[in-house]
Order: C-alpha cells, then sequence, then structure tokens
C-alpha cells in the first residue's frame, strides 16, 4: 500500500482549525513538481545579490546606522505575520485559477515592484530633490526603505504557497514530499550561485548603459544591472510553472457547511493561528522545538560570519584593506557553500535512506553544525598564534598581516562543509511539516506558516540579544557562535530521540495505517 492510500483511507475529524479537513489531491509527474521548485532560484538569486552587494549601496545613500536594525527586522516581522495569513488563505481560497497560485504570481509581481523601487531608489530619490554627493539621501533612503519591506512581505507571500503547492502536488505521498523539498533547496543552491557570480561581475552594466545616471554611480548601475536580471529569471520561471503546472484537482467536495461558515467569517486569520497553535499535535510541536534550536544555531552565523571572517580571522577592522580582504574570502566562502548545498541537497534522500531516516540525518547533521560553529573558535585563536606583523615603516604602528594559508583553508572549508547541514535545513523541517499536517487532514499552507513562527521569532531573539551577549564578554563573534553550538546539539539531540518518525520512513505499514508516529 502506498503511504498515499494510508492517507486518503484515514478519517480525521473536524474538530479543530489545525485539523479542519483538507481535501485530498491526487499526486503530480515529477517534472511538474521540479518546475515549481525552481521558482526557488528566482527568488534566492535576488537575496544573494543582496547579501553581496546591498551593504555597499546602503551607504552609497547614507543610510544612518539606527536605521540598520529597523530595516533588517523587517524580515522575521513580515515572515511572523505574512506566512501565516498568506497560507490561511491559500488554503481556505476558491479562485478558479487554483489555491495556490494566485498568491505565487501576486508575490513575483510584488517582488519585481520591490526589486525596480530598490535598484531606482537613488534615481528616484535624485528626482525628488536629494543632492548629489557623499552626504545623506533621505528621499532616496525611504524609497529603499519602502522596497525593501515590501521585497520581505513579497518573498515571505511567494514562497509559503510556493511550498505548499509542492505539497499539493505531492498528493499526500511521504516520500515525494521530501524530494519536493529537496528540489526546492537545490534550486535554492542554484539561485545562490547565480546571484553571487552577477555580483562578483562588475561589468553588467554596459549590457543595461541605462542604468547609470547622475544619481547611480559604476557600483549602483551594476547592482541595478543584477537586478534587472533578478526580475526576469524570477517572471520567466513563475510563468512557466504557473502556465505550465495546473493544480491537482480534489477527490472530495468540501463540506458545504464548513464552507459556509468561512465565507460568514471577516478575518478568521488569527483566530485559526491561535486555534492551530493551541491544537497542535504533538508531532508538530516537536518539530517545531527542534526547528526552533536549530536556527537559533544557525542565526548567529549567518547574520555575522562576515564580521566574523574579517575582524577575527584577518585581524582587520571595518573600514580596513584587511578587513574589506576578509570580506571577499567570504564571498568565495559563501559560493563554495552553495555548491556544497546544491550537491547535499540532491543527495538528501541517499543520505536519509543510509541513516535510516530522515530525523537521523536532520539529527546527526544538527551535530555536524555544532562542531562546525564550535571549530571556530579554533580557527580564531589559531588566527590570532599565527598571526604576523609588518615591519613598522617611518616610526609608524606594525601592520597585521593577513592569516596564514592553514588559517585561510579551514575557514573556507567550514562554508564549504556548512553545506550540508544548510541542505537539510532547508528541506527535512518543511517536508516534515507537510507530512505531519497531511497525516492530520490539516492545511498545507497554515502548518507551513505556523512552521516559520519557529524561524523567525529565533531570528528576532538573535537579532535583539546577540550584540549585548557578546560585549558581556568583551566583544567579538564568538560568544554568539558557541551558544549555536550548544543549541544545535540540543537540536540534534531532541530530532534523535523525541522527534517522531514520517510515515515514508515505517517499515510496517500496518503500523501507519493504524494511524500512529515512531
Amino acid at each position: 500500500m502506498e503511504v498515499g492510500d494510508s492517507i486518503k483511507n484515514s478519517t480525521v475529524p473536524v474538530t479543530s482549525s489545525f485539523q479542519r479537513r483538507q481535501p485530498v489531491l491526487e499526486a503530480a509527474p515529477m517534472r511538474k513538481i521540479i518546475l515549481v521548485a525552481a521558482i526557488a532560484a528566482g527568488v534566492q538569486f535576488g537575496w544573494a545579490l543582496q547579501l553581496s552587494l546591498l551593504t555597499p549601496y546602503v551607504q552609497l545613500l547614507g543610510i544612518p546606522h539606527t536605521w540598520a536594525a529597523f530595516i533588517w527586522l523587517c524580515g522575521p516581522i513580515s515572515g511572523l505575520l505574512v506566512q501565516p495569513i498568506v497560507g490561511y488563505y491559500s488554503d481556505n481560497c476558491s479562485s478558479r485559477f487554483g489555491r495556490r497560485r494566485p498568491f505565487i504570481a501576486a508575490g513575483s509581481a510584488l517582488v519585481a515592484v520591490a526589486v525596480f523601487l530598490i535598484g531606482f531608489a537613488a534615481d528616484l530619490g535624485h528626482a525628488a530633490g536629494d543632492t548629489i554627493g557623499k552626504n545623506a539621501k533621505p528621499r532616496a533612503i525611504a524609497v529603499f526603505v519602502v522596497g525593501f519591506w515590501i521585497l520581505d512581505v513579497a518573498n515571505n507571500m511567494l514562497q509559503g504557497p510556493c511550498r505548499a503547492l509542492l505539497a499539493d502536488l505531492s498528493g499526500g505521498n511521504a516520500r515525494k514530499m521530501s524530494t519536493a523539498n529537496a528540489l526546492y533547496s537545490f534550486f535554492m543552491a542554484v539561485g545562490n550561485v547565480l546571484g553571487y557570480a552577477a555580483g562578483s561581475y562588475t561589468h553588467l552594466y554596459k549590457i543595461f548603459p541605462f542604468s547609470k545616471t547622475r544619481a547611480c554611480d559604476l557600483y549602483c548601475a551594476n547592482l541595478k544591472s543584477c537586478f534587472f536580471i533578478s526580475i526576469a529569471l524570477l517572471l520567466i520561471l513563475t510563468v512557466l510553472a504557473l502556465t505550465i503546472v495546473r493544480e491537482p484537482e480534489t477527490t472530495a467536495a468540501p463540506d458545504q457547511e464548513e464552507a459556509a461558515v468561512n465565507k460568514k467569517r471577516k478575518i478568521p486569520v488569527f483566530g485559526e493561528l491561535f486555534g492551530a497553535l493551541k491544537d497542535l499535535p504533538r508531532p508538530m510541536w516537536i518539530l517545531l522545538l527542534v526547528t526552533c534550536l536549530n536556527w537559533i544555531a544557525w542565526f548567529p552565523f549567518l547574520l555575522f560570519d562576515t564580521d566574523w571572517m574579517g575582524r577575527e580571522v584577518y585581524g582587520g577592522q571595518v573600514g580596513e584593506k584587511l578587513y574589506d580582504r576578509g570580506v571577499r574570502a567570504v564571498a568565495l566562502g559563501l559560493m563554495l557553500n552553495s555548491v556544497v548545498l546544491g550537491v547535499a541537497s540532491l543527495g538528501v534522500q541517499v543520505l536519509a535512506r543510509g541513516l535510516g531516516g530522515v530525523k537521523r540525518l536532520w539529527g546527526v547533521v544538527n551535530f555536524l553544525l555544532a562542531i562546525c560553529l564550535a571549530l571556530t573558535v579554533l580557527i580564531t585563536k589559531m588566527a590570532q598564534h599565527t598571526r604576523g606583523h609588518y615591519a613598522a615603516v617611518g616610526g609608524g604602528p606594525a601592520a597585521v598581516m593577513p592569516p596564514v594559508a592553514g588559517v585561510k583553508i579551514g575557514a573556507l572549508t567550514l562554508f564549504a562543509v556548512l553545506g550540508i547541514p544548510l541542505a537539510v535545513t532547508y528541506s527535512v523541517p518543511f517536508a516534515l511539516a507537510s507530512i505531519f499536517s497531511s497525516n492530520s487532514g490539516a492545511g498545507q499552507g497554515l502548518s507551513l506558516g505556523v512552521l516559520n513562527l519557529a524561524i523567525v521569532i529565533p531570528q528576532m531573539v538573535v537579532s535583539v540579544a546577540s550584540g549585548p551577549w557578546d560585549e558581556i564578554f568583551g566583544g567579538g563573534n564568538l560568544p554568539a557562535f558557541v551558544v549555536g553550538a550548544v543549541a544545535a546539539a540540543a537540536s540534534g539531540i531532541l530530532s534523535l530521540t523525541m522527534l517522531p518518525s514520517p510515515p515514508s520512513d515505517v517499515a510496517s505499514t500496518k503500523a501507519l495505517t493504524a494511524g500512529g508516529f515512531h
């Protein structure tokens, strides 16, 4: 008996917002799953550009340092609100175009608008009265902030329904859900590689000569040209997916009484969300806890890897050439990380079978993540111990030399190896959420929105608490990395000991049809 068949034959009472009866969907061919997963490449292309190019652009606009936290908090705030709302409405959407496709189309269009605002912020600000020069440009800053917030909202609006559509196309088949999320992770890696490659090429503006203006210098024009390519890639992938892929037909009509109740509700989202949290089955609660600890481990490194390389490994200070060399080394490290991420994403299913299931795979790679984060301390100490100084010239202070080759290789190897646990983090939790919610009769959109809470809340906590925490120990990034290592180890322990195995990992079909997780 197939996993999908066992789910179809199980009856789930409509007792809560999380366990609301959902229509059973027929599985789609793998080529359609690949087309939908490919949208992730377009989304991640833009994010890679932001990570590699946006900081100097922000400095060009003259955005005050005090605004930085306000801008970057948009991501977790929009994720906290937008994904559950969009997830709920996509579960209950009755549009003739489908449940997920309208949200994916709207999200892609908003991404294009947001990227346009970000890329043309300097030009629009100048047209509105900003002066040319190194001084702050308040009108350009306002356009940039609006565009950045729209971009975060649009990405959350786009990615949640994309993953929910992948779960729908899997038709309740647990193994197919895992494969679909692994493909999504793979295309994220493809987008990363393309984005970093485009960002490193400094002559793209020549393809779009109109991008260079009085208010937008060569660097700004190159960023703008990269964004043009980003918009084109995302829209092409989205149009192809939404044109070729039709959402699967339901095999059962929705409950008419339930539909009437839903129609009468005005703003049911937050009630549904809190109801979902209240009525979560035990497997989802454990999944949320493991995911939360996992992201507490990840976020310190994702936020401060550049500063760690420039300050602790290379021994520079912000604005110094040595620090900038560390930043360029991080760009190479992120490229290596993305390549390993892509390869590992394709091998998630093989690794899971070799280790006895996805829960064991997740547990093992969480220990690998803990080891890597702990090794940042060793690499830092080795860099400090072997650091040399150039001889003082003219009575001035001695200049710090770059780290020795062994330290550089160790740091870059660390970035590359981290691609393995990152591939699992980008795929396994989302696959498990889809599987658990399908087994309990919950809506995929709302379930993935609830899972997103376990990602954005740690991000907000780390963003706010990491600075003061590091200062307690005299500054630097290592204290936050050590906390991340402890959180990763705890996540690994819980994954191995408490997280239920999904049906595809359970050997006995009889046990599955009995309704249990093991």
